[in-house]
């Protein structure tokens, strides 16, 4: 009942001050949705006599960000940020949204931040088309050579899987750091059968150098894990591993997010690849990447 409490202390109350949440985190359950009370002022001034001074088009970005550094995902069937917020499967659905939209949605898919743009890019799009979809997703590239650079990210991406969506590309640009951390993702082998213990080959760049290790476990992904730990040998506590799709079906690029505990520091790292062995072996070094990264200011500190 947050939210209705919330605007009833507005309308009736004479509330001007919300406390609200994204993605309804916090530290218990029932906190006040900050999407949908937003929307429902904007939506109903009338009603409200209120306004907020809040840019509702980054709402679905503010929530796929918090998602993504949490590892908690979003429901599809959450309220405005969710991703069947605004799908219509049903034909009496498509027919009413066709002929009067208002018949179903009571505000745009892109006044929260929802993309219009119904264009699926794939192996056979140019760079023009690639760059104008990346602007229009609000991400900036510092020059050509910037743009030529994930272009080929893409390309590399569009011969994986047929169809690239709007979170494919934010993806590619989420990892667009990795060339300058300490510890880089190179290739990845493994091998899972039935009645015995899988095992895995992972190949990583250490600073200027290139080591391979394999390791065994309990599965493709703690095979490839153990074979990073048993070179990188950080002792961290893996306390969380939370695997997302970023789109539908099984080409989907998978999402994964590992938490890591050391020494009082808890670090988040997110990989991604179509490959979810793959997605999380990068997921597992960009935690370490970050307390390796903590540890050297540490140690700078100290002299």
């Amino acid at each position: 009942m947050g939210v209705a409490n919330s605007l009833a202390a507005v309308k009736i109350g004479g509330a001007r001050q919300i406390e609200c949440t994204i993605n309804g985190l916090g530290e218990r359950a029932g906190n006040t949705s900050l999407e949908e009370v937003v929307m429902a002022i904007k939506t109903r001034q009338d009603y409200f006599n209120v306004n907020v001074g809040i840019d509702t088009a980054q709402i679905v970005p503010s929530s796929k960000l918090i998602s993504q550094i949490t590892g908690f995902v979003v429901q599809p069937n959450k309220a405005i940020v969710g991703a069947n917020a605004f799908a219509h499967a049903s034909g009496i659905h498509q027919d009413g949204i066709l002929k009067a939209r208002d018949t179903y949605e009571i505000m745009r898919a892109e006044d929260v931040g929802w993309s219009a743009n119904k264009i699926v890019l794939g192996k056979l799009s140019g760079r023009n088309a690639f760059k104008l979809r990346t602007q229009e997703l609000g991400i900036e590239l510092s020059g050509e050579a910037a743009l030529n650079e994930a272009f080929v990210r893409f390309k590399d991406l569009a011969d994986k899987k047929s169809e690239i969506y709007d979170e494919d590309i934010m993806a590619l640009f989420s990892d667009s750091l990795e060339s300058s951390q300490f510890y880089q993702f190179v290739s990845l082998s493994q091998h899972s059968e039935t009645g015995e213990q899988p095992s895995a080959t992972v190949t990583i760049s250490e600073g200027n150098q290139e080591v391979t290790t394999q390791a065994h476990g309990n599965g493709p992904v703690d095979a490839a894990m153990n074979a990073i730990e048993k070179h990188v040998q950080s002792k961290a506590e893996l306390i969380l591993y939370s695997v997302n799709a970023i789109t539908t079906g099984t080409q989907s690029q998978g999402e994964v997010t590992v938490r890591l505990a050391k020494g009082g520091r808890i670090v988040n790292g997110v990989g991604t690849d179509p490959d979810i062995v793959a997605a999380s072996a990068k997921a597992y070094l960009a935690a370490l990447n970050k307390l390796h990264s903590e540890t050297e200011k540490v140690s700078a500190q100290g002299i």
